[in-house]
């Protein structure tokens, strides 16, 4: 057992040995650019945790007094959207559908698509962090840089649907036209940073969730949770109604019409029906019986965590409706993008990548426990917007959450990345 477990190890110590290093680095590049997950996924991954990183630096100077705050080119609030909608989700985003969707209609996406995209996108990240210390020209040109990226990303993915032969592309469509808003939002954000407009920066952060994140991650949770339970879970029966897509997206885009027309006491009339439906979804998935499979467990409680996150939109809502207090502050929305999107983005990605690296389709104790911070970061994040928490016990818990998202970001980012730059362990191509 022993001599079997090192083999991996001899092949790589022969590699190194015997192969010239230019060969090597060949290698490693063209295995890294093999597949659209490999490259999408890395940037995605290591994005995630720059991004936390920004974010706890900044904190540290307003909250925890460290030192003087950094006098950024543009608005804080404008910067955490940016990286925590736009700057690391989209790389998740391209990865899974760029990889799944070619495989529901029968189309590859070539390879010159997926790598010009990673590659502008990627530049436009790290140019964008230079901005914000130097110039807000240098911002602008950044985000030129990603809108470039995400615009070819965008169109290797519309070839599919004008190339397949497949006749329903519905759902390949609703993805790609909210991938298509998310680049409308990010080009307001480009346009805000000259303009005095209060339209443009509502359009990029309340569209950002509205129109673009929510709509695509309950899309593939619509179609990929009860797919995946039912590939391991006896005697499961596939409940997916015709209600439910057309129920969340339209609720979902009404929400973000309604914010951005400053009614936002209205919106409770969406998000209520919204959370009873993603509850009701959870239990006909089979919530309780995927504790039995850690890998698939994470998927089921970060539909938990979307539903909460309705609920206290809506309970936000009412009370802003009632009385015209804003009770619950930024609590909502941190249930959902780190409850649900952080969270579904780590099962998302996880399985894929053991799924197409040979590796067996199962969550180990370091990806288990990294979820479980993910879940950890939204509930302290939760908490320090609660009625009754003291400003500089909020700035605290706020401060914890970060430290709580990078302490498991940073491990489960370790863990899989060198998933992306090595061959499948059972030497199949991809």
């Amino acid at each position: 057992m022993a001599w079997a477990a090192a083999r991996p190890y001899n092949r790589w110590v022969q590699q190194v040995t015997f192969t010239p290093l230019s060969s090597m680095r060949q290698s490693r590049w063209q295995v890294f650019t093999a597949a659209p997950h490999r490259m999408m996924f890395f940037a995605g991954a290591a994005q995630g945790v720059v991004s936390m990183l920004w974010w706890l630096a900044d904190l540290l100077g307003r909250y925890a007094g460290w030192y003087v705050p950094v006098p950024w080119t543009m608005p804080t609030p404008w910067v955490h959207a940016f990286l925590m909608i736009y700057g690391f989700l989209p790389f998740f985003m391209f990865g899974f559908l760029m990889t799944a969707v070619p495989n529901w209609l029968k189309v590859p996406v070539p390879r010159h698509y997926y790598l010009t995209a990673m590659l502008l996108m990627s530049a436009g990240c790290l140019l964008f962090y230079a901005g914000l210390v130097t110039d807000r020209a240098v911002v602008a040109i950044a985000l030129m840089l990603v809108l470039t990226g995400w615009a070819v990303g965008l169109v290797g993915l519309v070839r599919l649907i004008v190339l397949t032969p497949e006749r329903d592309v519905r759902h390949p469509l609703i993805l790609f036209t909210a991938m298509g808003f998310g680049w409308i939002g990010l080009a307001c954000l480009l346009a805000a940073l000259y303009s005095e407009s209060a339209l443009l920066p509502a359009i990029f952060r309340i569209g950002g969730v509205w129109f673009f994140a929510l709509p695509i991650f309950f899309s593939i949770s619509n179609r990929m949770v009860p797919f995946f339970s039912s590939r391991v879970l006896e005697n499961y029966t596939i409940v997916r109604p015709r209600w439910s897509q057309p129920l969340l997206i339209g609720g979902s885009i009404a929400h973000g019409v309604l914010a951005i027309a400053g009614l936002p006491e209205w919106t409770w009339v969406t998000d209520a029906p919204m959370a009873v439906a993603v509850l009701y979804l959870a239990w006909k998935w089979g919530l309780t019986r995927s504790f039995k499979v850690h890998l698939l467990a994470v998927l089921h409680i970060s539909l938990v965590g979307l539903a909460i996150s309705l609920g206290l939109f809506a309970v936000q809502s009412l009370v802003l409706f009632a009385s015209g207090s804003h009770v619950l502050g930024l609590a909502p929305l941190h249930a959902m993008t780190i409850g649900y999107f952080a969270a579904m983005a780590i099962g998302m990605v996880s399985r894929v990548s053991l799924g197409h690296s040979g590796r067996m389709l199962m969550a180990d104790r370091l990806t288990w426990y990294c979820f479980l911070g993910v879940v950890a970061a939204a509930l302290l994040r939760i908490a320090a917007e609660l009625p009754g928490v003291a400003p500089t016990a909020g700035h605290w818990l706020t401060l914890l959450s970060a430290l709580a998202w990078l302490g498991c970001f940073v491990p489960w980012a370790w863990r899989y990345l060198p998933m992306f730059v090595s061959p499948r362990i059972d030497r199949q191509p991809g």
